[in-house]
């Protein structure tokens, strides 16, 4: 069996002079560049996070971890670690070859033994993983189908060198440093609490109530995940969880980041961080009653049934080792100045603040009370999050060849080099087709590329607190959605739906597109030749048929002006 040591042993990286000669053999085995995701696997392979596995799935595997959450063995496994490729790359692989693992720079971290390459039924595994194979429904799917390549690679890896990390080294612990920190304080009972969300004065109150609730001391260990180190955002949350562990007793808590690529699959995805904190030393795992959810916390209605993933890990303690503790949620009772349970009390005597809310808070600048944050908290995020006035922003225009996008984006362009504020970039379709794109074709996944790259220079752009134009077709919404999940996180995204109709553009047609469309002459033409899907949830719908470019513009001004981003 590949996939499973008898023993436990450190890490799958091998010993320096094996990792010399991988080296110099790999100079002759094929390569494969990592993504991020893939990198967060890898990494918890080799430092057996994800014990027992000692690669990424083979096909047996696979399937059965599917089928009945187990490996072929019958070992408990919930989640299917697998790494996918491309069909160019899979029809070059065969059993017994050596494939070398690299960072996206290039740099060679492990070797993997190809032991199955395989297509997988992607519904199938959405189904059986996420519990929907609709993309509509549900991120992770979504994730799978359009970001995950259609073949998957098994095989076991021997490691050369983790995945090197510049940010935060002493707070990067290996399951083995973990358990040998553990032995040193004397912690025999440790209670493991797994985030990404910001963390606050009630927060503090409901984890040491849960440690007395068990007898154990803390192991704080927040994802870090897929989030780029070069975003503000990263810091912020680290340096946010240092304030935080500050206001703890002294030796009662640790704090550790860990480089999980999350999938967001319910009682599955809880199972899976359980099974990984017993792995890091932990001897009970706190799990809220919507833990893994895609949409907790966000005030959407939950996905999987509320307290579904504690009924799932409190299910499988007597093979995992790892006992559950019921995460519940605190408020502050302003009347007797303490922190209460919210179960069993009258909701309206309780204050608490959303993490929708506490965005609010922070993007028009109003007050953080003092019984929900630590002053340090707040001052880091208020540091990192500026008020909207202050932020950076991008206004993606989307809309037919013709609709108006380029001549209010010009016009747009003008209006805020008057104001002055704010470096301000345009970021054209044509212009964009002609120095960042000129060798991608019209084709679906080329159209989607070339908008997710006008996605990235606008994020940096809004990142570093200036205003990005864009104004391509961006026919599809996948691509969109990528962008504004994306820009999003670095300040604002609006999107405007330019939605004049076909036949009004027909008529303008000032390049010939149209006609030499309908000619013949040419193909890819969106709106003709190729479809249109209008934006699910635009910010703002403009029709410019019977408006002046000045007047679309002034609507665009007033909405940035209702929602705090001009002054």
């Amino acid at each position: 069996m590949l996939n499973k040591t008898n023993e436990y042993s450190e890490s799958l990286l091998v010993h320096f002079r094996r990792a010399e000669e991988l080296r110099q053999r790999a100079l002759e085995f094929q390569a494969l560049d990592l993504n991020v995701g893939q990198l967060c696997d890898l990494e918890l392979l080799l430092n057996r996070a994800l014990y027992p596995l000692t690669g990424f799935l083979n096909r047996a595997d696979y399937e059965s971890v599917l089928e009945r959450m187990r490996l072929a063995d019958g070992t408990v496994w919930p989640m299917p670690i697998c790494l996918d490729v491309e069909e160019k790359v899979a029809a070059s692989l065969t059993r017994g070859q050596r494939l070398a693992l690299n960072d996206q720079e290039g740099f060679l971290l492990a070797v993997m033994t190809v032991q199955d390459v395989w297509q997988p039924d992607k519904k199938k595994e959405a189904q059986a993983v996420f519990g929907t194979d609709d993309s509509a429904r549900h991120p992770g799917v979504q994730h799978l189908y359009d970001q995950v390549h259609d073949w998957y690679v098994g095989g076991p890896v021997e490691g050369v060198i983790s995945p090197i990390h510049y940010d935060f080294r002493d707070l990067r612990l290996t399951p083995s440093e973990t358990h040998r920190r553990f032995i040193q304080y004397g912690w025999r009972r440790v209670l493991g609490f797994h985030t990404q969300e910001y963390l606050h004065c009630a927060h503090r109150e409901m984890v040491l109530a849960a440690a007395r609730e068990v007898g154990a001391s803390v192991f704080l260990h927040p994802v870090v995940g897929l989030e780029h180190p070069g975003s503000m955002d990263h810091y912020t949350h680290v340096r946010c969880y240092q304030a935080f562990v500050d206001k703890f007793p002294k030796n009662m808590i640790m704090l550790g980041i860990t480089p999980l690529a999350e999938r967001w699959a319910g009682p599955r995805e809880a199972l899976w961080h359980a099974m990984i904190r017993k792995n890091y030393g932990c001897s009970h795992f706190m799990v809220a009653d919507d833990h893994g959810d895609p949409f907790a916390g966000t005030g959407r209605d939950l996905f999987y049934p509320l307290h579904a993933a504690q009924e799932l890990v409190r299910e499988y303690v007597p093979e995992t080792g790892i006992a559950m503790v019921p995460q519940k949620k605190m408020g502050y009772l302003e009347d007797q100045a303490r922190y209460v349970f919210l179960e069993g009390i009258e909701q309206q005597a309780v204050k608490t603040i959303s993490s929708e809310e506490l965005r609010h808070r922070l993007e028009w600048g109003l007050e953080i009370p003092a019984w929900f944050s630590y002053p340090e908290v707040v001052s880091e995020l208020r540091q990192s999050f500026p008020p909207r006035s202050q932020q950076g922003f991008t206004i993606f225009m989307t809309g037919l060849s013709g609709s108006g996008k380029s001549t209010i984006a010009k016009v747009l362009m003008v209006k805020f080099m008057e104001m002055r504020d704010r470096p301000v970039t345009l970021l054209d379709g044509d212009i964009v087709r002609k120095n960042l794109s000129s060798e991608l074709t019209y084709s679906r996944v080329h159209r989607n590329l070339n908008v997710t790259r006008i996605g990235f220079v606008a994020s940096e752009i809004t990142k570093n607190g200036g205003i990005a134009l864009c104004a391509p077709i961006a026919p599809y919404e996948e691509s969109r959605q990528a962008n504004r999940d994306l820009i999003s996180r670095y300040g604002g995204y609006i999107e405007v739906h330019v939605a004049t109709p076909l036949e009004v553009c027909e008529q303008r047609d000032r390049k010939g597109l149209y006609a030499k469309a309908r000619a013949g002459k040419i193909k890819g033409v969106t709106g003709v030749s190729d479809p249109y899907i209008p934006p699910a949830r635009p910010d703002l719908v403009i029709d410019t048929t019977a408006m002046t470019p000045a007047e679309a513009v002034q609507e665009i001004l007033l909405y940035l002006e209702e929602q705090g981003y001009i002054t």
